[in-house]
């Protein structure tokens, strides 16, 4: 059995925080099964800033009390995404720092409802393989849980 020293790993469920956006001690759970990364969001609406495509929503924090966030970012792209019982949905699709563990990179998250999901993140395999991480699917919350300062603009 060949064993990868030089990969990160993380468990099926870990604590995340997506500090551009200011939402800090989020749940998410680990889909390798998802090629994009996803984000509940609700009232979204696009703008433009200096001629560039953005977008403003509505973010959500908390499992057990829901507090919303008001956020805003830089529009990447709008995609037909396919969920695995076949269904197509028009996404908005977003840039953002995502920070796990002492790591931080950016990713590209797909703007969703996911109210009625457990989990309101989902991390998938596009941010795993961009840093190297590996899932043990028998593990949850491997790394350290971020900090759960309560982010401004929370509601």
């Amino acid at each position: 059995m060949k064993t990868f020293d030089h990969l990160s790993v993380v468990g099926l469920r870990e604590w995340i925080n997506l500090p551009e956006l200011g939402l800090v001690g989020l749940r998410a759970k680990i889909d390798t099964g998802a090629s994009t990364s996803a984000l509940h969001a609700s009232d979204v609406q696009e703008f433009e800033r200096d001629g560039t495509p953005w977008v403003r929503f509505t973010a959500y924090i908390g499992t057990q009390v829901q507090r919303r966030h008001r956020c805003e970012a830089e529009l990447v792209a709008v995609k037909i995404i396919k969920s695995s019982n076949g269904h197509a949905q028009t996404r908005h699709v977003i840039r953002t720092l995502l920070t796990l563990g002492d790591r931080s990179w950016p990713v590209e998250f797909t703007l969703a409802s996911r109210k009625t999901m457990q989990y309101r993140v989902l991390l998938g395999a596009k941010a795993l393989v961009a840093a190297a991480l590996v899932v043990n699917p028998a593990l949850k919350y491997v790394q350290d849980k971020p900090q759960l300062s309560s982010p401004s603009g929370a509601q």
